[in-house]
């Protein structure tokens, strides 16, 4: 169970690492496909909860020491809870397919991120930025959710015994 847990760790790092590379979509700040989730959804649904936020947690905290800063830990941190508690909730009440857990937090990243510039820029204007941020968050969910549930499909399931 450790060695599966490093080993999605570490794709999740290496995930926000190449994601750092790519330029902002459609030139919006802040706007990213979210790569690292795809590994965090798998988690969630193949290993459960405590391995989906300790996964993502590590993957926060290493990347924010190895190319980040303050402010990109802050950002990151936010985002990542808030969306991993939205995804726990929605997995655990059944109602809902894996694609719309990811859509849900994808979401709710962008409000994590939004909320935590609005305290650390003291603004509360920003949060007219949201909508722009959903709509990125809602196709970014769309196409994670779909390929995680592919994999998590393809994927044999004692990989993850």
């Amino acid at each position: 169970m450790i060695a599966r847990f490093g080993l999605l760790a570490a794709l999740a790092l290496i995930l926000s690492w190449l994601e750092s590379l790519v330029p902002a979509f459609f030139a919006v700040p802040g706007m990213k496909l979210g790569l690292t989730n795809l590994v965090v959804l798998v988690a969630l649904y193949r290993m459960g909860d405590r391995a989906a936020v300790g996964v993502n947690l590590l993957r926060i905290l290493l990347a924010a020491l190895l190319f980040g800063n303050g402010y990109s830990l802050a950002y990151s941190l936010a985002g990542g809870l808030l969306s991993g508690a939205a995804m726990i909730l929605l997995k655990r009440w059944g109602k809902f397919s894996m694609t719309a857990v990811s859509v849900a937090g994808g979401l709710m990243h962008n409000v994590g991120q939004v909320l935590t510039a609005m305290l650390l820029l003291d603004t509360w204007q920003l949060a007219g930025y949201l909508p722009v941020l959903w709509i990125g968050g809602m196709a970014a969910g769309l196409v994670i959710g779909l390929l995680g549930a592919e994999l998590t499909r393809r994927l044999p399931p004692e990989l993850f015994d």
